[in-house]
């Protein structure tokens, strides 16, 4: 099913570039003697050793690493459709299509900002024809996306409702903080509400709550494989990257995962840099 493209959307008060002025133009070489670059409420962020440019907002949440290693572990045969949950400004979305393009990506995130960005940033990359971004509430979905993907993947809210001081900011809160009506274990069924039977879901979260995590899957996903991210070696995992695939009731196999940092030295592990800056993929089906 071919989906209709959504008219992009911002909030009240935030107007796309001035005519004349692409998104583009304003980052990459700021206009003279009229201030365009100060006045536009966003930022440009490279990711992939520049491959992907992405746009985000100067206040609030941005993305950072996490994304990029959950775009990483996604597989899929050409021309599968994939969703991403909660997509922000489109940083795992756009690593996914840059990296798979003869994949249908599909965005749905909740703020009009971050999603108008995401879908601004695929077409100044050159990605409109294969990614979608939609503004909508995972909980109730458009009705254009209640379908069944070939996968779905997602960096859920990190913090338990309730259980952290919340942030003021309304981005990063809605980015950081779990919604009343939308804790984790609700968030995965949602996810996987839309996963076609035998299709995989992939999330990355925080180590701390991975019990929580696999116990959303418990009774509607099996066949889970766990991919830890240690910030050096010997130290504890900091995020999982988790893969279920619905409807299955294999084992879950928890691999040896990568480290990110060398001891003792700044910077990145090869395998972790050859992620972050080349655009590799993680191995979730290592050989037994």
């Amino acid at each position: 099913m071919t989906l209709p493209r959504p008219p992009a959307a911002l909030p009240p008060g935030i107007s796309p570039p001035a005519p004349g002025i692409s998104p583009g133009a304003a980052f990459d070489s700021p206009p003279s003697g009229r201030g365009e670059r100060a006045a536009l409420p966003w930022r440009e962020d490279a990711l992939l050793g520049g491959r992907v440019r992405l746009l985000q907002p100067l206040h609030g949440y941005r993305a950072a690493l996490d994304p990029v290693f959950l775009a990483a572990s996604v597989a899929a045969a050409p021309g599968s459709r994939i969703l991403e949950a909660g997509c922000g400004t489109g940083a795992a979305l756009l690593c996914l299509a840059r990296r798979r393009p003869d994949l249908v990506l599909t965005g749905l995130e909740i703020q009009a900002l971050p999603a108008a960005l995401a879908a601004w940033s695929a077409e100044r990359l050159g990605l409109a024809a294969s990614v979608r971004v939609w503004e909508g509430d995972l909980a109730r979905p458009p009705p254009e996306l209640r379908l069944a993907f070939d996968a779905v993947f997602t960096n859920p809210p990190y913090l338990a409702a309730g259980r952290a001081t919340t942030a003021p900011d309304p981005q990063r809160r809605l980015a950081h903080h779990e919604a009343e009506g939308l804790p984790l274990n609700a968030w995965i069924r949602a996810c996987l509400a839309r996963v076609r039977p035998g299709g995989h879901l992939h999330a990355i979260h925080r180590a701390d709550r991975l019990d929580a995590l696999l116990g959303a899957l418990a009774g509607f996903a099996g066949d889970v494989t766990v991919f830890p991210l240690w910030p050096r070696q010997g130290q504890p995992a900091g995020r999982v990257i988790v893969r279920a695939r619905k409807g299955a009731r294999g084992p879950l196999r928890l691999l040896s995962g990568m480290v990110l940092h060398p001891d003792h030295a700044s910077g990145y592990t090869p395998a972790a840099e050859a992620v972050l800056r080349h655009g590799a993929a993680l191995d979730l089906d290592p050989p037994a």
